[in-house]
Order: C-alpha cells, then structure tokens, then sequence
C-alpha cells in the first residue's frame, strides 16, 4: 500500500495532475467518479492567497467526496510560500503540493515552478520552510531539470526528502523542452534506485493508454502515475488503467450515452460553482476533447461554444446523443 505520511492512496495510485485552468472541482468530480486516487487542485499563487485574491481564493475550495485531495501552490519567494502554505492548510486540504514545474513563460521565467530548478539551494531552503510552516504532508511536482545539462534530479529527490517531503512526483521533461519531445522515464529509474530513498516517487509525463501504463510500470519501478493531459476530456482512462492493470482485459471505451451523461456532470457542475455565465464560458475549451474524432461534430460544437444558457447547450447536448446514439468510438 503506498502511503503519503500516514495517507494511503492505494497500491499503485493514478493521480490527477494539477492543471491550470482544466483541474478545478467540476472537472475533479468526474475524475474522481472515474477512479482518480489522489487528485491536485490547480497551482495557486502564493502572492495571490496573501493578497487574497478572489481567483486565487476560489481555487481553494475542496469538497468531501474528493478526499484524498492536495492544494498546490507556487511562487518564488520563501517567506510568501510560507504565509500561502498555511492559508493553504487551513483550507483543509489532506495534502500541500509545491510546484516546481510549471514550465510557462510567466511563471517559470520569474523563478517560481521550473524555475527553481536553476538554485536547487533555494529550492530545498524553500521546501524546508514550508514543511515546518504546516502540519499535514508536504509533496513536491517537479521536472528532470531546467535543461538536459541541468538534470539533477536524483540529488533534488533526495534533499527534498531530507527536508521532509513525503512524496515527490516527476514530470520526466525538462522546462526547455515544455511539453514536446518523448518523456524521458530512465530519470525516474534512476531515482528510484537511490538506497537512500524511501519516499513514494509518481510519474508523470506521456501516459495516454493502459498498455503504455502497464509497460512504464513493468520498466520503470515507479509507485503510482499522475496523469495529466490524457484525462482531459476522457477521465474515464483512470479506471481503464487500473482495470487493466489487474487483470489484463482492456474496458470498452465510453458509448455515447455515457460521453453525454459525464459532459452533462461536468457542465451543471461547472455552472454551480462558477455561476451560469462564467461556468458555461469556460467548459468551452471542454467539448471538443469529450468528443474527439467524431465525423461531421463541428456544427456542433460551434453551437455549444456560442449559446449562453445551461438549457440551450443541455438542448444541444441530447441532440447529439440522439443524432450520434450508435456511433462507436
């Protein structure tokens, strides 16, 4: 049984990875329905909880049912991380994350998610901070290093444990290479064969299928995955991953009725927490990957981006059921 401190996730945990603008409560129901073990919230600026910035705020809000559930933060000064460390905390979250790999311009750039990963000093300083700023366990997201000759990661693993991390989970790209190019697992391998740790290590990073899951797991020695963009628009794929790899049968895919059902959830969900206007805005970005390679769906979908009311994209929503009720994915 993988445990983070005193937390067991389960014997080989699918994690949800925290994602900007795509991992927030409506979207982590469906994830969670569909087998997720350990989900993140978005990242959430530090600079934003001390000013209490109602977007940064917002992001805070967990529910029950998500449990076990981690807040993540990021920023790139200690003291800062500190003070949104324990905000963090009092949100009652099971878990703190620190990002120290989001590898965009405006975040990266200042010093803050990969960035830190060019003053690996400050990045343990930091990390030590905040473990004694919060009772609750303390992870950390990450990537291989800033640039392929800047890959430290089997130190940063191991300092990072010393300093009390209960778990350590790996992007295995560099910040250079963003999101392109093969995720290089072998880092991870080598990660895991320090004697000296003893703290559960995620991968994260290229995992799309059940097979490429059960092959990374065979080859890699990992404790868990964290998946990341392969769950947008299809959570369905933790329980895929997990069914498969206990017993080595592939689950039928999604049919229609429940690509519609799970788009409907996430929808009202979205209009719940966010409010009508906003929620629906913003499950726009949504649609096109719940119905990913569908012959003749843009019509559609133009449709769904354009109205402005719950009801008129529910109306949509069950006229593409009915229309494509025997399509087969």
């Amino acid at each position: 049984m993988v445990k983070i401190g005193n937390l067991e996730i389960g014997e080989f945990p699918m994690l949800l990875a925290p994602m900007e603008d795509v991992s927030d409560p409506p979207f982590r129901a469906v994830c969670k329905e569909n087998g997720a073990d350990l989900m993140y919230t978005e990242f959430i600026s530090s600079e934003g909880l001390i000013r209490d910035a109602a977007k940064s705020v917002q992001k805070l809000d967990i529910f029950e049912y998500e449990r076990p559930i981690g807040i993540q933060i990021f920023g790139n000064e200690i003291e800062s991380m500190r003070e949104a460390a324990a905000i963090a905390e009092a949100a009652g979250p099971d878990i703190l994350d620190i990002n120290y790999g989001c590898p965009v311009h405006k975040v990266a750039c200042k010093g803050a998610g990969a960035g830190i990963l060019l003053d690996i000093d400050k990045m343990v300083s930091m990390t030590a901070e905040i473990v004694k700023a919060v009772k609750i366990p303390v992870t950390v997201k990450t990537r291989l290093g800033w640039s392929h000759d800047t890959i430290r990661i089997v130190e940063v693993a191991e300092r990072l444990q010393d300093v009390g991390i209960q778990a350590i989970s790996i992007h295995a790209r560099t910040r250079q290479q963003m999101y392109k190019g093969e995720a290089d697992w072998s880092y991870l391998n080598q990660v895991k064969a320090n004697p000296r740790l003893h703290i559960p290590v995620f991968g994260n990073g290229d995992i799309d299928s059940p097979e490429k899951a059960l092959e990374y797991k065979q080859k890699y020695d990992v404790d868990g995955m964290m998946i990341g963009r392969a769950s947008i628009g299809y959570p369905w794929i933790f329980n895929e991953i997990k069914h498969y790899l206990e017993t080595g049968e592939k689950l039928p895919g999604p049919d229609m009725e429940e690509r519609i059902r799970v788009t409907k959830k996430h929808l009202e969900f979205s209009v719940k927490w966010k409010g009508e206007k906003l929620g629906i805005l913003e499950m726009r970005r949504h649609y096109t990957n719940y119905f990913r390679g569908m012959p003749n769906f843009k019509p559609y979908r133009t449709q769904m981006v354009t109205v402005e009311s719950l009801a008129e994209v529910q109306g949509i929503l069950d006229e593409v059921g009915s229309v494509y009720a025997d399509y087969q994915f």
